[in-house]
């Protein structure tokens, strides 16, 4: 299809849950497990997002907010035989189950880079924006997530073809947008999207980290997306890379416009990925590989200092992109050494700008983690929920909410006090009304 209106990339951050502790529950996230069982802080975290937010409004580019899930999630802890008032069953859930308790208490949809796969209408043969919500399937505590997030994808875009998750097994586990990158000369234009899976679905899982997303599950999208097969290409992410920690492929990758951001060992064929996206873009745009060599910045160090997970944007007026890294690339040397002298050159990176996410770092997620990128018409824009657009009024709705609700310092041992909940549900509650989503969006509610 082909528009001829203005179309801009926004960004739609997940804010952070009241309930944000280190579970350590992320298989594979390096991260996640080596600060397992730290104290937490979610005021401090959900004002950290909601600054990064900020930022960008300013900035000039369009940003919308996406809610938090209920924490604890209940309706599974019913399902599996407990039963009583809600008080009740929380408590008899740490006493019986509380390895399965620390699941239902992940504030993990902060993650929004998971929450689903999104193709532009300039893409899709129907002129639709299509949204897929990722099933998460590999990890407990983020399959609980997909019917809540189909909920919120379809407050926020209503006018949107937003699709059920892909069936919650193996064969089709999906991780959303963390594993899918969208290239394009202009963004009102045909693009092209490039899926990168770490297996094959229907093949046993190697020994190591596990790998999420599978071919099948990447063809499922682009069917169901309507995408054209000539400007769609599937890769294989590098099993090296999975080991080193790189979960998902914007641990080491990122790409926006003409331009794809990755490090040297992010692909099991480099050349074969090169080729099929020169392929698919002929005719529309001419693709800018920018390939980071190991010898300059080590793979343990681009994933430890999340080089990849930025957000790679364009700001308006700019003709060069901005990388929007955490402090901790800046923190490590070999990853600011290469900032600095990629930005010196006339690529297409011009500036890089640090932001302090440590809160959500320490979980395994930087800046890229903490939002779903939706390329939309000014026309698709303007059907936005409105409620849900970050603008400085909401962010300072949004930051006396977390003020008042969200408590300083979350201890590990915490997470069994039932007040807890009940401070979670009323702060639910509140943000339902912040954001127009109704009085029956969370199960407690309903």
């Amino acid at each position: 299809m082909t528009l001829t209106s203005f179309a801009m990339e926004a960004n739609f951050d997940g804010l952070i849950g009241p309930t944000h502790n280190y579970g350590g529950l992320s298989d594979g996230n390096i991260a996640s497990a080596s600060n397992a069982g730290l104290t937490a802080h979610p005021k401090e975290a959900v004002l950290q997002g909601l600054d990064k937010m900020l930022s960008m409004h300013k900035a000039g580019l369009w940003q919308g907010v996406l809610p938090p899930q209920q924490r604890p999630f209940l309706p599974a802890l019913r399902q599996l035989g407990f039963s009583g008032t809600d008080e009740a069953i929380y408590e008899a859930g740490w006493r019986q189950v509380p390895r399965l308790m620390k699941n239902l208490m992940s504030a993990s949809s902060m993650w929004a880079a998971n929450a689903a796969t999104v193709s532009p209408s300039p893409d899709t043969q129907d002129g639709k924006l299509h949204l897929t919500p990722a099933n998460l399937s590999t990890m407990l505590h983020r399959s609980i997530e997909h019917n809540q997030t189909r909920r919120a994808l379809m407050a926020a875009f209503p006018f949107a073809q937003v699709h059920r998750a892909l069936p919650s097994q193996s064969v089709f586990s999906d991780e959303g947008a963390a594993n899918h990158v969208r290239l394009c000369s202009d963004r009102a234009q045909q693009g092209v999207e490039l899926f990168v899976f770490g297996r094959d679905g229907y093949a046993a899982q190697m020994a190591g980290f596990p790998a999420r997303q599978t071919r099948q599950s990447c063809e499922a999208i682009a069917r169901s997306h309507r995408l054209s097969p000539d400007r769609t290409v599937i890769v294989q992410q590098s099993r090296a890379a999975i080991d080193a920690g790189a979960f998902h492929n914007d641990v080491v990758c990122v790409g926006a416009k003409e331009a794809l951001f990755y490090h040297e060992l992010a692909f099991e064929n480099t050349q074969e990925m090169k080729a099929a996206v020169t392929a698919a873009a002929e005719g529309l745009f001419d693709p800018v590989f920018v390939e980071v060599p190991d010898a300059e910045v080590p793979i343990k160090d681009a994933i430890k200092a999340y080089l990849f997970n930025s957000m790679l944007v364009q700001f308006p007026g700019d003709d060069r992109l901005t990388l929007i890294a955490p402090l901790e690339t800046q923190e490590t040397e070999t990853t600011r050494s290469y900032c600095e002298s990629m930005t010196a050159g006339n690529g297409p990176v011009g500036a890089v700008k640090y932001v302090d996410v440590r809160q959500s770092m320490r979980n395994g997620g930087g800046p890229a983690c903490l939002r779903l990128r939706v390329t939309m018409t000014e026309k698709e824009w303007d059907q936005v929920n409105p409620a849900m657009k970050l603008d400085d009024a909401l962010h300072g709705k949004l930051s006396s909410w977390a003020k008042t609700h969200y408590r300083n310092i979350l201890d590990p041992e915490e997470l069994r006090d039932p007040k807890l909940m009940i401070e979670s549900f009323n702060a639910l509650d509140a943000l339902t009304g912040i954001l127009n989503l109704g009085s029956d969006f969370y199960p407690f509610q309903r």
